[in-house]
């Protein structure tokens, strides 16, 4: 079957009910600097975050990976270039929907991947920018969420 997106009403169920999978992008440029997006969207709306996404119902972790980086970054790249960094959990006390009474939770597998100089970057409509930060200043920077410093500690 092919990869199917959740109509709004079942996926404010599932983020309800159990976590979801996602696959978070530690993309480093050839200065060792990190990318990261200002979110327009919650959870983690108003703070810096690395790029990423949900795998979708019956989409493999290859494919989900590919779709992330360009809807997220409008470039190309194999899971087969990327370093599996490991598995993290994000416990969010909202959710996308506004909604009052449960949070969201990400199982995340954080992938690294190393982008060459040139490379042209576009931010898709849930970032207000792109900018790439030293390792250093992000971990030190409150405008960055905790989660993603996560991928640094």
């Amino acid at each position: 079957m092919p990869p199917a997106r959740l109509n709004h009403a079942d996926l404010q169920t599932v983020v309800r009910l159990a976590p979801l999978v996602s696959i978070d992008l530690i993309i480093r440029n050839p200065c060792d600097q990190v990318l990261l997006g200002l979110r327009n969207n919650e959870p983690a709306k108003g703070f810096y975050f690395v790029p990423g996404g949900m795998v979708l119902k019956n989409e493999r972790l290859a494919d989900a990976f590919a779709r992330i980086l360009k809807d997220e970054t409008n470039c190309d790249a194999s899971i087969e270039h990327a370093r599996l960094k490991g598995a993290y959990e994000h416990f969010y006390g909202n959710n996308r929907f506004g909604a009052a009474g449960f949070g969201t939770h990400y199982v995340v597998l954080g992938y690294e991947l190393r982008m060459t100089e040139g490379t042209a970057l576009q931010r898709d409509c849930q970032h207000s920018e792109l900018r790439w930060w030293p390792q250093s200043e992000l971990l030190a920077s409150p405008a960055v969420h905790d989660n993603t410093k996560a991928y640094f500690r």
